[in-house]
């Protein structure tokens, strides 16, 4: 669990975080199954093992599990930890780093069903997915954005437009390889080896357009 949640967890006694544990364990399994509406706040108790007064007691409603549910999801396979800045370390290997916990988080099962629902309607209205862009892909990129902003300060990047860089490597990541996730493209299993080269390449590209002329050096030719 992280910090934020830990925090909001109400009296913080051990019973209690195990508990608020236990719900959105609930719902991070329910919510990409069934989507929102076909999670129930009592269906998310009975999986927890609580009462849902017990839910409502930590979550005031069901949008706002949906929300910390989604924040749990990213913070649980991409923690803040991942966009500390290491100036004494190549940069590449800190974009390497977070390019496989983007790319497996992404195309995890939960993510690709999460995405599925959202995108055909069956999982609720405009406004969760709203609140599901806010709560995962948008905070991602803002730790990401605030990332490339002190490797430009420490002279490692060169961008004039580091929001809009943020987005590109992102989409750049998902690529063709998640474009065939969602689609089901079962016919021909995404290996390892694809998945290493795609986030390499990708890295490679991202560095050639913003690295800056001293830590340019040293990239493939």
């Amino acid at each position: 669990m992280n910090p934020a949640s830990a925090k909001s967890c109400g009296p913080g006694r051990p019973k209690d975080l195990e508990k608020r544990a236990a719900i959105l364990q609930a719902a991070k399994q329910l919510f990409p199954e069934h989507g929102f509406d076909g999670t129930s706040m009592d269906t998310i108790a009975a999986l927890a093992g609580v009462s849902k007064l017990t839910v409502y007691s930590h979550f005031v409603d069901k949008e706002r599990l949906f929300i910390e549910a989604v924040r749990e999801k990213c913070a649980e396979q991409m923690p803040f930890e991942l966009f500390d800045v290491d100036v004494s370390g190549p940069i590449r290997e800190q974009l390497m780093a977070i390019a496989r916990a983007f790319f497996a988080l992404v195309t995890s099962e939960e993510s690709i069903s999460l995405h599925r629902l959202l995108t055909t309607g069956a999982g609720g209205s405009g406004k969760l997915a709203q609140m599901f862009w806010e709560a995962g892909p948008q905070t991602l990129q803002a730790e990401f954005a605030g990332f490339l902003k002190r490797e430009v300060e420490a002279g490692q990047l060169e961008i004039a437009d580091i929001e809009r860089a943020a987005a590109q490597f992102f989409c750049l990541l998902k690529g063709e390889l998640h474009a065939r996730q969602l689609c089901g493209c079962s016919a021909a299993p995404i290996t390892q080896l694809e998945i290493d080269r795609h986030l390499t390449a990708t890295v490679e590209f991202f560095l050639r357009a913003y690295a800056s002329r001293r830590s340019a050096v040293g990239l493939s030719p």
